[in-house]
């Protein structure tokens, strides 16, 4: 196959189909991907380790099964061990037998889908989680690191947080990404797609709520690249846990009520620590937030509920997946306002959702004991996964993320409000 590309020699043989004709498929939809945006070159993958965006068995998903046995019956399986998103289901979150058997139907091929994953490279049998760069899961992209993921929520976070290179993929390209060991160099993987386009200046008189600041970013920005300005003078100048969890937060917002897969915190962020304003472009535009902006941006959002007025059933909290940090606070903050309340349980049925290896480490903590004696769910589950379907969709669900506002019918509060509402039992 002749291409505008130029590939080296292992990538070109390949290409032509030395390492057999499901090797040279992967390779020549990589070159038409990266031909399709411009790229002239491939190139290495090298981070450690791989993320996969498809983590559930939908029974719709016959043309991917058929794709990845083709690859394994071809031994086109993933050159680095990888994680995946979460779940989809979770016996410990309440549903009624309705919702029992359409899951049923919906996940019918989960079981035979993680036994294809487990044979192109899972890493093990918790690694689902959306919030893989995690210390308890482990898969920590470093500074500058070629990576091949889609997760919108994770490629954000590895882009921004942490300073390594991926586009926004699909997918099915994250995963050929990982065979072919190389990606196409555009976009986000090159220094001039890392400029900012933006000036986002905050502006607020107090700490913004994360999803509703990273919800008016992506809204405004779009698919470009902001350098946020005027954050740090509530969040503070060191990557700890906490600032890492409002991070991980806005970041997703950001990336699912826009196109976000990059922004750079002045003063904070790796690449705005070690280049300040040179990242900047001299025709970047400014935005302003201040708190009548992000005001605008909250009563934006609709309602969708058929009885707006309605007591909501249930409740998550953790899309993305919540930190150990953030499971902590969350308890220590409910307790305190049960016992103002002089309650003991919540009154809402409420999930927390996190990773297998962060509900571990969780369960060693006294606060997980006051957790449960609250009367709150933990749970792995995608939050999202379970909600998109027409009877969990007519269901009064809340919750305080953007990411899961924007793709079901949730209906998002602030944490204050969500702390009130989960304990009082009423909007």
């Amino acid at each position: 196959m002749k291409t505008k590309m130029v590939l080296t020699p292992e990538q070109q043989a390949m290409l032509n189909g030395e390492k057999g004709e499901a090797m040279a498929k992967v390779m020549k939809t990589l070159v038409m991907y990266g031909e399709a945006f411009g790229a002239e070159r491939m190139v290495p993958v090298t981070s450690k380790y791989g993320h996969l965006v498809t983590s559930f068995g939908l029974s719709v998903m016959k043309p991917v099964y058929e794709l990845i046995d083709k690859l394994l019956e071809a031994g086109a399986v993933s050159g680095q061990k990888f994680t995946v998103d979460p779940r989809p289901l979770d016996n410990n979150v309440p549903s009624n037998f309705l919702q029992n058997l359409l899951f049923k139907i919906m996940y019918s091929k989960q079981e035979s889908y993680e036994e294809q994953l487990k044979k192109m490279g899972l890493i093990n049998d918790h690694a689902f989680t959306c919030t893989c760069y995690l210390d308890e899961v482990g898969n920590i992209p470093e500074k500058g690191e070629v990576l091949s993921w889609a997760e919108s929520s994770a490629v954000v976070y590895a882009n921004s947080v942490l300073g390594a290179r991926c586009n926004r993929n699909s997918g099915i390209i994250e995963l050929f990404g990982s065979i072919a060991g190389c990606v196409p160099y555009f976009g986000l993987l090159t220094d001039e797609g890392r400029m900012a386009t933006w000036i986002v200046d905050i502006q607020t008189t107090k700490i913004p709520e994360a999803q509703i600041l990273g919800s008016a970013i992506g809204i405004k920005v779009m698919e470009d690249v902001p350098y946020i300005k005027g954050l740090t003078r509530f969040i503070g100048t060191e990557l700890n846990d906490k600032t890492k969890a409002y991070l991980k937060d806005m970041g997703a917002a950001t990336a699912s009520n826009g196109a976000v897969g990059l922004y750079h915190v002045e003063g904070l962020t790796p690449e705005a620590v070690e280049l300040g304003e040179k990242l900047i472009k001299p025709d970047a535009k400014v935005y302003v937030i201040d708190d009548a902006e992000l005001e605008r941006v909250r009563k934006s959002y609709p309602c969708i509920w058929k009885d707006p007025n309605a007591t909501p059933r249930l409740c998550f909290i953790g899309c993305p997946h919540l930190s150990l940090i953030q499971l902590k606070e969350w308890t220590q903050k409910l307790e305190k306002r049960l016992n103002e309340l002089n309650k003991e349980k919540v009154s809402i049925p409420t999930i927390f959702t996190a990773s297998v290896p962060v509900l571990n480490a969780f369960s060693k903590t006294e606060e997980y004991f006051k957790l449960v004696k609250m009367g709150v769910i933990t749970s792995y589950i995608c939050p999202l996964m379970y909600m998109n379907n027409p009877l969990c969709g007519k269901m009064p669900v809340i919750t305080n993320s953007n990411k899961l506002r924007t793709y079901t019918t949730c209906r998002y509060h602030t944490d204050d409000e969500i702390l009130e509402i989960i304990t009082k039992g009423g909007i």
